[in-house]
C-alpha cells in the first residue's frame, strides 16, 4: 500500500528521535508519502549536535542516510526558486513551505503552527498540523497499521529495551494525545 497523500516534515518534528521514528515507520509502510529536504535534514541534525555534545556528526549522517533509504522518494529538490516569492512570519521557515509546494504536500507537520498561518497556506492548498494531531488522524484512518508500527519500533529498541508502558512514556512529552489513544491498546504494542 502506497498512498499519494503527501506530507512534508519540518525539522522540529525530526529532531526528537521518538517522534521521528514513528513518523518514518508510518511513511515506510505507505500510509502517506513522507518528504523533507536536505536543508531540513541539516537543520535538525545541526540543532541536535548543538544540544547533545555526546552525539557525533557521523552518527547523525548515518541516521539521515538510513532515513533517506527507508522512505521512498523522500528528498524534495528544486524548491529554492520559490523561496523569494513566499512570505511567512518567520523568514527562516519559507524554505519549508517552498518545498511543500514543490512536492505538492497536503500537510506540513510541525510543532511551530504559528509560523505557518492558515491564510497563507490556503493559497497553496496546504494545511499545517502538529505531529500529535497528524498521528491521531493516522490512527483513525488505519489503527491496525499504526499499532503494528508502534510494536515494530518498540521491538527494535535494544539499548535499552522498553516495555510498552515505558515506550509510551518516552512519547508522552511530544505526543500526549496520541499516547492517550495508544494506552487503550497497550497489550498490542
Amino acid at each position: 500500500m502506497h498512498s499519494q497523500f503527501t506530507v512534508l516534515f519540518d525539522a522540529c518534528v525530526l529532531y526528537p528521535a521518538p517522534v521521528r521514528d514513528l513518523l518514518l515507520q508510518l511513511a515506510s509502510k505507505g500510509l502517506f508519502r513522507g518528504r523533507w529536504t536536505q536543508r531540513i535534514q541539516d537543520e535538525w541534525t545541526r540543532n541536535l549536535l548543538k544540544n547533545r555534545p555526546d552525539l557525533h556528526e557521523d552518527q547523525l549522517k548515518l541516521t539521515c542516510k538510513m532515513m533517506n533509504e527507508s522512505v521512498l522518494d523522500c528528498l524534495v529538490e528544486n524548491y529554492e526558486d520559490l523561496v523569494p516569492s513566499i512570505s511567512l512570519p518567520d523568514r527562516d521557515d519559507v524554505h519549508v513551505l517552498a518545498a511543500a509546494i514543490v512536492c505538492q504536500a497536503q500537510i506540513i507537520v510541525t510543532f511551530n503552527l504559528k509560523d505557518f498561518p492558515n491564510e497563507i497556506l490556503q493559497k497553496y492548498g496546504i494545511e499545517c498540523q502538529d505531529p500529535d494531531t497528524f498521528l491521531r488522524h493516522q490512527f483513525d484512518l488505519n489503527a491496525a497499521t499504526v499499532l503494528g508500527c508502534v510494536k515494530t519500533i518498540r521491538a527494535r529498541l535494544k539499548n535499552p529495551s522498553m516495555d510498552a508502558q515505558n515506550y509510551l512514556l518516552t512519547l508522552f512529552n511530544h505526543l500526549p494525545q496520541t499516547v492517550s489513544i495508544l494506552k487503550d491498546y497497550i497489550d498490542l504494542i
